[in-house]
């Protein structure tokens, strides 16, 4: 069964980082002492039909190893407020704010994120005072200009500037593969037969820089969150490294 047609396991508990229905965030606590804290960025898209929930399989496992784990909500485009800038409002506050709910500090934390939370995760650490020890893209929308030029997944990338015409400036300072790397070390996992999000991206963003780690799967857009597959201990061994 598809990761995303299992039931969810429950958080361990559920705080608040912000007002409002998505400024929520799960908790999953390790069974004996933690090893490290981890954020991990869903993603969908940017749109308010995904949620979070179909990471917890993937927030519970690493937690099982003995992580800490966040797995925070935003807006997103679909929801008042979501889509630029409130979309990256919100997980640049994730960042600064809900390291203390893991009782660690933000330049400790590993960062996460699958698909557009790849881009997120990216995005924010690039802006961050503090940004964090590592970011570890999954499957990862790296490349937002070769995003919007194929009109992934019907256009997504317009839908979450609000406009299919966006200005190149705008566009460019969105982009990981235009933006100041973060000064954080940088993971990026992808599957060769990912049909979501092309593994091209990846590659592309990690020929930036020597300091980006590619780790290229047998796997498709979907193993890289799902815990069950071979996939799972290269993503856990980036997170946990």
């Amino acid at each position: 069964m598809n990761v995303l047609d299992r039931p969810t396991p429950e958080p361990t508990s559920v705080a608040r980082y912000a007002d409002g229905e998505t400024g929520v965030v799960d908790l999953f606590a390790p069974a004996g002492p933690s090893r490290g804290a981890v954020v991990l960025l869903h993603g969908g898209f940017w749109r308010a039909a995904y949620d979070r929930r179909h990471l917890r399989h993937l927030a519970a496992a690493l937690a099982a190893t003995g992580l800490t784990v966040a797995l925070p909500e935003f807006r997103r485009v679909g929801d008042p407020g979501g889509g630029a800038p409130g979309t990256f409002d919100d997980t640049s506050r994730i960042l600064r704010e809900v390291p203390a709910l893991l009782g660690a500090d933000p330049g400790d934390v590993v960062v996460a994120g699958h698909s557009a939370g790849g881009h997120l995760a990216l995005l924010a650490a690039a802006r961050a005072d503090r940004p964090p020890a590592r970011v570890v893209s999954l499957a990862g929308v790296l490349d937002v200009a070769a995003a919007h030029r194929a009109r992934l997944s019907d256009g997504a990338v317009a839908a979450l500037l609000g406009t299919a015409d966006p200005d190149p400036a705008v566009l460019a300072a969105i982009d990981p593969m235009r933006i100041a790397l973060p000064a954080s070390e940088i993971v990026v996992v992808h599957g060769r037969s990912d049909e979501v999000v092309p593994a091209d991206y990846s590659i592309a963003y990690a020929a930036r820089d020597d300091r980006i780690r590619l780790e290229l799967l047998d796997a498709d857009h979907f193993d890289v969150i799902d815990p069950t597959t071979p996939a799972f201990a290269t993503v856990a061994a980036a997170i946990r490294a």
